[in-house]
């Protein structure tokens, strides 16, 4: 269970995974001390339970833990979705199950003895990480939104559009009138709140890029 509850779907936050009360207090205290919102869990779990592939901001999670093991929360993670980035929290000696963790999702490995410094910054940089995902899994979202409130018709037409095809064009091809392409890619260009084909096709290639 979490020794602080904010929602972790709103509120970014250093979520630490680890049955070890002292790493636990000692992470909540090196990130706090910084001016970082830290969350603590005693299991994984706790975490999947209380936030899971919702939580924002990123997760610090040991492998070795009683119950559920690191590397089963992180498959349960990738089950679910997930785009909070994840560091793992290794021992001496589990570097080959670190890089198993890697394969399975997780974007970094540190191995206790760390660093504090090096663990901020490892941190931070997760922290930034998680902020370009959730937004583009937003985007993503709202673009799914948008795609589903197009007639057949119109998705025809913003096809044609996107393959840089002319109103007389599309007309010609899909036997319809040119008044009324016109019509729906004054519609299209309305729900995706651009202005042209080419503004379009731009917004959802950089989409595609971006995807987490």
């Amino acid at each position: 269970m979490p020794l602080t509850a904010p929602d972790p779907a709103v509120e970014p936050s250093v979520h630490v995974v680890d049955d070890d009360p002292a790493v636990r207090d000692g992470l909540a205290w090196l990130f706090s001390a910084r001016g970082l919102p830290v969350t603590v869990w005693d299991s994984g779990e706790g975490f999947l339970d209380g936030a899971g592939a919702a939580a924002r901001g990123c997760v610090l999670l040991d492998v070795r833990m009683g119950g559920m093991s690191g590397l089963e929360v992180l498959d349960r993670l990738e089950e679910q979705g997930a785009v909070v980035p994840v560091i793992v929290l290794t021992g001496h000696g589990d570097v080959p199950v670190a890089v198993h963790a890697l394969k399975t999702g997780a974007i970094d490995f540190v191995e206790k003895p760390f660093d504090a410094e090096d663990l901020v910054a490892r941190v931070i940089a997760a922290l930034a990480l998680e902020v370009r995902r959730h937004e583009a899994a937003s985007a993503t979202r709202t673009l799914a939104r948008r795609l589903a409130t197009l007639s057949p018709r119109e998705r025809q037409v913003m096809d044609l559009m996107l393959e840089g095809k002319l109103n007389k064009q599309i007309a010609d091809e899909l036997t319809i009138a040119m008044r009324t392409v016109e019509v729906h890619r004054a519609r299209i260009l309305e729900k995706f709140g651009v202005r042209s084909a080419v503004e379009l096709a731009g917004r959802l290639a950089a989409l595609r890029r971006e995807a987490p």
